[in-house]
């Protein structure tokens, strides 16, 4: 059982930056592959990055390569999205999710966090 906690979320003005944290609870927790994903109103939920149980492999959505870093730090049980250069497309709930398997699907992910919202104006 793994429980997720998100952080960090907030108002930003077009072109800054937030940082947003998972804390995750349970032993194990380099043994998950960490994704965040995010949901804007009427809209599907979005993969947006992921990064494997030891650090070594990352991936993102198109829209966001070049602006958000996902990192992780094992001993602390944390999971970080670094956002640069925000836009208002960037609004939405974020949440961070664990999955035993590598992909960027929702489904893959057997456990969620509440979520947080980030809300970019122009």
């Amino acid at each position: 059982q793994v429980q997720l906690v998100e952080s960090g979320g907030g108002l930003v003005q077009a072109g800054g930056s937030l940082r947003l944290s998972c804390a995750a609870s349970g032993r194990t927790f380099s043994g998950y592959v960490m994704g965040w994903f995010r949901q804007a109103p009427g809209k599907e939920r979005e993969f947006v990055a992921y990064i494997s149980g030891s650090g070594g492999s990352t991936d993102y959505v198109d829209s966001v390569k070049g602006r958000f870093t996902i990192s992780r730090d094992n001993a602390k049980n944390t999971v970080y999205l670094q956002m640069n250069n925000l836009k208002p497309e960037d609004t939405a709930v974020y949440y961070c999710a664990a999955a035993k398997l590598w992909g960027f699907r929702p489904e893959l992910y057997d456990y969620w966090g509440q979520g947080t919202q980030v809300t970019v104006s122009s």
